[in-house]
């Protein structure tokens, strides 16, 4: 048993980690660019950045572009009718359970999810089950998972994984419960989304359709890395960590509620917050409150609101903003009281 935990270890090491790139890297600011890598001096500080930036951005677009295609020719089986079909069959808490878990299993982002929401109420699916999927949809993806376990390790990533699967299960029931179809705006009922034959792909088609979706996932996330890349080098090398301790640490107890309040704001990614979430927890930053930053982002972005506002009347989108906000908030206490079980 020892040496397939010491098998596996090295696989993750050497294809996920990848930590023979952040050596060779490191040798490269060291001996190329002649800049030392510390924290105890201004170029040592550069160096450390350089590191940073080149080891995280190189990683994370390899990773990105390989686990997206494996997982695109994956999901190519799950096509909008399929999934509406599968989620018609349920309702109430199974209903939920099938329409969060298809959610992580799709590829739709918020921008592609709301489309596939408004189909699923002109199917006269159930609240839960819609909403369900609608909130696990952008939270999580196979891709994603497997760059948060190479970040932070698999228990990071499979606590990630069920979190916000149950988030977003407690949430479609709950909008499920309080029987909130007339807050969809009246236009939705009246519109007519075409239906398409469901046709098998052939195996050429899925390969093609994983290519485009390397092709359109990179072009649109791709500055996002960067740029999470960027504020993660500069937290990890120019924040002092007692500053983000007293901030975001443990022992300030509002820190979750501001991860949440600096995080819904923002547009970006997951790909493009798992570097400053990296940076953060090396800073002593605690994982519930980094958990709840990186849903914030990906649940509740400023454009993802504006996007829901056009679907759903206002009494709703409030029901739904605030049904998320408090539950991502409550994971984040949560999981400060009890990561050290996970880290």
């Amino acid at each position: 048993m020892q040496y397939v935990s010491q098998f596996f270890s090295i696989l993750n090491d050497v294809f996920l980690k990848m930590t023979w790139l952040s050596d060779l890297i490191a040798w490269i600011v060291n001996n190329i660019f002649r800049l030392p890598i510390n924290d105890t001096d201004i170029w040592g500080k550069i160096g450390g950045s350089l590191q940073f930036f080149i080891y995280d951005s190189i990683k994370i677009i390899a990773l990105l572009s390989v686990l997206i295609f494996i997982f695109s020719y994956i999901e190519s089986k799950f096509t909008p009718e399929k999934t509406k079909r599968l989620l018609s069959k349920l309702k109430g808490i199974k209903g939920a359970t099938l329409g969060a878990l298809l959610g992580t299993v799709t590829p739709f982002c918020s921008c592609s999810s709301i489309p596939i929401f408004i189909s699923f109420v002109k199917a006269g699916l159930p609240m839960e089950v819609t909403f369900s999927f609608l909130i696990s949809s952008p939270f999580v993806d196979l891709a994603s998972t497997v760059l948060l376990a190479s970040m932070f390790g698999w228990k990071v990533a499979i606590v990630y994984v069920v979190v916000g699967v149950l988030l977003a299960i407690i949430g479609g029931m709950l909008i499920g419960k309080l029987k909130l179809e007339k807050y969809i705006q009246d236009y939705v009922f009246d519109m007519k989304v075409g239906e398409t034959q469901e046709v098998e792909p052939t195996k050429k088609e899925r390969i093609q359709y994983a290519k485009e979706q390397v092709k359109n996932i990179f072009v649109k996330v791709w500055k996002y890395v960067l740029l999470g890349v960027g504020i993660g080098a500069f937290i990890h090398n120019w924040i002092p960590q007692t500053m983000v301790e007293t901030i975001l640490g443990n022992g300030n107890i509002f820190a979750p509620i501001l991860a949440a309040i600096v995080g819904i704001p923002m547009y970006a990614d997951i790909f493009g917050t798992m570097p400053i979430a990296e940076a953060l927890v090396l800073k002593g930053t605690g994982i519930g409150t980094v958990l709840t930053f990186m849903m914030g982002v990906t649940a509740l972005s400023i454009p993802s609101i504006v996007m829901l506002k056009q679907v759903m009347k206002n009494k709703l989108l409030g029901i739904f903003v605030g049904i998320i906000s408090v539950g991502i908030i409550l994971i984040g206490y949560v999981f400060n009281i009890f990561g050290f079980l996970i880290i």
